[in-house]
């Protein structure tokens, strides 16, 4: 049987790293998640999904014997290990270059189309 105090701890110490890796702040552990949003992998979300709920029946006392403390405990590692793994930097560099690819993509278009109108007008 798993305690409120455990999922507390454990909902803690993932709040804190997604704040660390992903700079996403929530009060719970569900408000984390749901800003980390798709920036988190399908499994890695179905692990915070099953996290959020045994949070839930944890903190009835009656409830918190129906969750599995093997399964909380791997959902945790899992999520642990998935977000210690990111790297800050890495991130923030492929964020630059998508923005700056979209930049110059809309810069290309604008001169296509200002070279079309140019054309249509007669002046090229």
């Amino acid at each position: 049987m798993i305690t409120d105090k455990d999922m507390a701890a454990k909902s803690r110490k993932l709040r804190g790293l997604m704040q660390q890796k992903l700079n996403v702040r929530g009060r719970d552990l569900r408000q984390s998640l749901r800003r980390a949003g798709r920036r988190l992998p399908r499994a890695v979300r179905k692990r915070g999904a099953e996290l959020m709920r045994a949070e839930m029946l944890a903190q009835n006392p009656k409830t918190a014997r129906q969750v599995d403390a093997a399964q909380v405990e791997a959902a945790y590692e899992q999520m642990r290990k998935y977000l210690e793994s990111l790297d800050e930097n890495e991130m923030r560099k492929a964020r630059f270059l998508s923005m700056a690819g979209a930049v110059a993509a809309n810069l290309i278009l604008v001169a296509v189309l200002f070279i079309v109108w140019l054309w249509w007008r007669g002046y090229v």
